[in-house]
C-alpha cells in the first residue's frame, strides 16, 4: 500500500490537522517527519471537542492508528511529556505513539540561545517561536546534536553535553551576557525526563518499511508549510527543516518511490506568522474581518496571524516543488457574506507582470499582486456536505482555485468540525 505525504502549501496554519483527521480511519500510521513544538494543529472532534497539537501527529485521535515522531523531527522532552499528559488526562489513549531513535532532542540550551539570539536581532528578527528549534537544527547539520537514542546512555549523553556547553556557555555568558548552565543539571534534567518514554524508542525506520510491506498505508504529515521551507521557501524567513514533500522521505526513512500521493493543503485565503514578505497581506478592515472571522490566531505563539488574499502564485509554485496530486482547501466558510472575494493570479515586479514566483529575494519584496475580482456569495455554507449544495458562486470559486493552482481540489471544508468537510474525490 501506499505512503501519502500531507503538507501545507502555503506559509503554515492551512489546516493540516484537520486533513490527518480526515483521513485517519482511512491509515494505520500516521508519521511527523520534521519540525518540531514550533507547529500546531488543531483537530475538532464531531462532540465539539477540540485539541491543540504540537509534537503528537494527529493520528493520536483515531483509535487503532499508530503515531510515530520520525527521525526529522525535533523533540523538547518537556514538552512531549506534557503533551502526552494533556490528551491522557482527556482519555485519549497514547499507547501508540513511537519515537524514532535517531531523532534529535532539544536541550535546554538550545531554547536560551534561541531566546537571547532573537532578542539580539532587534528589527532584523526572523519571527522564531523561541523554543529551541532552529538551534537544535544547527547543533544536528554541525554533527554535535543530541539524539533520542542518547538517552539510553547516560554516559554518552554526559559527554555529549559537557563538549556543548563547552562552548555554548562562552556564548551565553560573554556575548549575550547570560548565566552559564550546569552540565549535570542539564543532563539529570533531561534523563529524568527520557526515563518517561523510555519505552517508546524505536527503530521507526524499520517498522514502517515493514507495514509498507503488509500492505498497510503511512500518512507522512508536514508541520509549517512550504513557503516556511528552509530550501524552497521564503528565505531567510523560514523554518529550520524541510515542510515540503521531499522532506517526508528523509525525515521518516522511506524511500520516495513509496511515495504515491502528495495532499497540498490550502486556505480559502492566506495567513502568515512573524515576519517575512507577503504579497496579498491586507492590513485594512477587512485584514481584520479575516482574523476574526477565521480566528487567526497561532496554536503554538498564540501570536495574531496576518492575513491577505488567496494567493495563486503560491499555490502553483507549492503545486511544483511538491508534486501535489491533490489540494484541500479549508475555511471556505470564512468568505462567506462578501459581495466579491479578489484572487491574485500573478504578480507585477518593477512594472512587468510574472506569473511564476519570482527567483530573487528582492523581487519577492517588491512583489505587487495582480487581482482577479471573483463574485461572492451570502449563504451560511457551514452545513452543506456535497459540492453541489455550496452556492454557485462558491463553488465557481473553487474550480477557478483548482484551475489556478494546477491540481484537483478534491476536498473543501466548511467548517472545523470533523464533519465539516465536502469530499469532491477520494485521496487516499
Amino acid at each position: 500500500m501506499p505512503a501519502i505525504v500531507l503538507i501545507g502549501a502555503q506559509w503554515g496554519d492551512e489546516g493540516k490537522g484537520k486533513a490527518t483527521d480526515l483521513l485517519g480511519e482511512r491509515v494505520q500510521w500516521v508519521v511527523r517527519y520534521q519540525g518540531g513544538n514550533n507547529a500546531g494543529h488543531t483537530v475538532v472532534l464531531p462532540d465539539g471537542q477540540d485539541f491543540a497539537l504540537h509534537l503528537i501527529p494527529s493520528g493520536i485521535l483515531t483509535p487503532g492508528v499508530t503515531n510515530v515522531i520520525g527521525n526529522g523531527v525535533v523533540v523538547d522532552p518537556s514538552v512531549l511529556l506534557k503533551e502526552l499528559a494533556g490528551l491522557e488526562d482527556r482519555a485519549v489513549d497514547t499507547s501508540g505513539l513511537l519515537i524514532s531513535a535517531d531523532a534529535h532532542l532539544i536541550m535546554p540550551y538550545h531554547v536560551a540561545i534561541d531566546k537571547v539570539t532573537e532578542r539580539y536581532l532587534g528589527k532584523a528578527k526572523i519571527g522564531t517561536t523561541g523554543r529551541g528549534i532552529g538551534p537544535a537544527y544547527q547543533d544536528k547539520v554541525a554533527r554535535v546534536g543530541v539524539r533520542v537514542q542518547d538517552l539510553l546512555d547516560e554516559k554518552i549523553l554526559r559527554q555529549k553535553v559537557e563538549a556543548a556547553l563547552d562552548i555554548k556557555n562562552q556564548m551565553l555568558v560573554k556575548i549575550y551576557n547570560r548565566k552559564a548552565l550546569d552540565p549535570d543539571q542539564v543532563v539529570d534534567e533531561v534523563l529524568a525526563s527520557g526515563e518517561k518514554f523510555a519505552h517508546r524508542i524505536a527503530d521507526t525506520r524499520l517498522l514502517l518499511n515493514q507495514a509498507l510491506e503488509r500492505g498497510e498505508t503511512v500518512l507522512l504529515e508536514g508541520s509549517q508549510g512550504t513557503l516556511l521551507d528552509v530550501d524552497h521557501g521564503t528565505y531567510p524567513f523560514v523554518t529550520s527543516s524541510n515542510p515540503t514533500s521531499g522532506g517526508a522521505s528523509a525525515g521518516s526513512g522511506i524511500g520516495p518511490t513509496r511515495i504515491t500521493t502528495v495532499i497540498g493543503i490550502l486556505k480559502a485565503y492566506t495567513t502568515r506568522v512573524g515576519s517575512g514578505p507577503f504579497p496579498t497581506e491586507l492590513s485594512d478592515e477587512m485584514g481584520e474581518r479575516l482574523r476574526k472571522v477565521g480566528g487567526e490566531i497561532g496554536v503554538t505563539t498564540k501570536r495574531l496571524r496576518r492575513t491577505g488574499w488567496f494567493d495563486a502564485v503560491i499555490a502553483r509554485y507549492a503545486s511544483r516543488v511538491n508534486g501535489i496530486t491533490d489540494y484541500f482547501l479549508t475555511k471556505l466558510d470564512v468568505l462567506s457574506g462578501l459581495d466579491t472575494v479578489p484572487v491574485c493570479v500573478a504578480y507585477e515586479v518593477d512594472g512587468r507582470r510574472v506569473d511564476d514566483m519570482p527567483m530573487t529575494q528582492t523581487d519577492v519584496h517588491h512583489a505587487v499582486p495582480v487581482y482577479e475580482e471573483l463574485p461572492g456569495w451570502w449563504e451560511d455554507i457551514s452545513e452543506c456536505r456535497s459540492f453541489d449544495e455550496l452556492p454557485a458562486n462558491a463553488r465557481a470559486y473553487v474550480e477557478r482555485i483548482e484551475e489556478l493552482a494546477g491540481a484537483r481540489v478534491s476536498a473543501v471544508g466548511v467548517g472545523p468540525g470533523r464533519e465539516q468537510t465536502i469530499v469532491r474525490h477520494q485521496m487516499a
